[in-house]
């Protein structure tokens, strides 16, 4: 049986790797771009140092910096109308995962137009939209080397899972010199995130030895990292992995897909607007719990990779080593419960049976190892609520 492994034609990696854009883009015969980014990289600097260097390499490029976090449907519409009614052959994604989520959809949309839940799974979208460079500054979401977006519906507060050829870059600049800055609570939550994918992409039912292999090489990278990066972001050593480790895991699950985790983490991210990021980190210890027992080798080895069990270990022990592991980062990095995070338990417990059919509804949790019913799924997000 073979396995479809999609990737973006170029990655440039690196420090400075940013800086290379000009070249990427004459290299790929492209010479308008629009940026599409949000207003923290407007005021970093950020966006003002891609385009001078633009300038003088003699290409000019206009900005859409009006993206937001957990983008919607709403928050994209305006850089669609930009593509439309401009003349541009190109898109540099110049942020976290959000302003580049909203740029691969941007992309395709521009082009092809349409509504964004014209596209959302099962719906396999291979047209080619504008080339997209993305250029991440967080080490988290990997979507600058994924074949998907997520783009939430205002209208019913659903995350629609978007997936196909056309939703990946064709270029991908990972410069972890970009995620100095961080403040700490975006660095351990897009961490997290990049931890949960790269785990997901190891147990999930459509691995393969290439997923395997890049799965287990991003916890290498990223689990004695995480909590340097946190408390000491000025470490470059750490940056460095955190960076790699999270567009390893993005490959990963780009091409083996993520799992229950992630099933359940978009519905808390659309109707209580958590960071895609921090709901994974409140999810994963317990669903880690629940799966454990469908692919108890599996989570062994990502125990090991992740260097908090012995090669010697048995399975359970590992297991058990893993889930204290998981507990301690949470504890560390201050991932705050459901509760802490502002979120009223009646309407938690109100919205528990609708998060699950849509959990369900975006295929994710069909690929675990512990294929849950609904059922199920509302019992786990009590379990997340009253977890200590």
């Amino acid at each position: 049986m073979s396995h479809r492994i999609v990737l973006p034609r170029l990655m440039e990696v690196g420090a400075g790797a940013s800086g290379q854009l000009a070249r990427v883009l004459q290299e790929l015969g492209c010479s308008r771009p629009l940026i599409v980014t949000d207003r923290m990289m407007v005021e970093l600097g950020y966006v003002a140092r891609i385009a001078g260097q633009l300038e003088e390499a003699g290409i000019a490029s206009q900005c859409f910096a009006d993206t937001l976090p957990e983008p919607t449907a709403a928050s994209i519409r305006a850089g669609v109308e930009m593509v439309r009614q401009g003349d541009f052959d190109s898109i540099v994604a110049l942020g976290g995962g959000s302003p580049i989520d909203s740029a691969k959809a941007i992309g395709i949309l521009g082009k092809f137009g349409g509504e964004m839940r014209d596209y959302r799974f099962p719906r396999d979208v291979s047209e080619a939209g504008l080339p997209l460079i993305a250029i991440p500054t967080t080490a988290g979401t990997g979507s600058e080397a994924t074949r998907f977006t997520i783009i939430t519906d205002e209208t019913s507060d659903e995350k629609m899972l978007c997936a196909g050829l056309g939703f990946m870059p064709i270029a991908a600049l990972i410069d972890y010199e970009l995620t100095l800055s961080l403040p700490p609570r975006v660095t351990a939550d897009t961490g997290i995130d990049a931890l949960t994918h790269a785990i997901e992409a190891y147990v999930s039912r459509k691995a393969s030895l290439y997923s395997d292999s890049q799965a287990l090489e991003a916890m290498r990278l990223l689990a004695p990292n995480l909590r340097t990066a946190f408390h000491q972001p000025d470490d470059r050593a750490a940056r460095e992995a955190m960076m790699l480790g999270a567009t390893l895991a993005g490959i990963a699950f780009s091409n083996a897909s993520v799992a229950l985790v992630h099933g359940m983490s978009r519905p808390i991210g659309a109707f209580f607007h958590v960071p895609h990021g921090l709901s994974n980190a409140m999810l994963l210890p317990a669903i880690t719990a629940f799966s454990i027992p469908a692919a108890p080798e599996r989570y062994a080895d990502c125990a090991r990779a992740m260097g908090v069990a012995a090669q010697t270990d048995g399975v359970e022990v590992a297991n058990d080593k893993l889930l204290a592991e998981l507990r301690a980062i949470n504890q560390e990095l201050k991932v705050p419960s459901p509760e802490q995070f502002g979120i009223a338990r009646e309407r938690f417990f109100e919205l528990r049976a609708t998060m699950a059919r849509q959990a369900l509804a975006s295929g994710s949790p069909g690929n675990n190892p512990r294929v849950p019913t609904e059922a199920e799924i509302i019992d786990l997000y009590e379990t997340v609520w009253n977890q200590e």
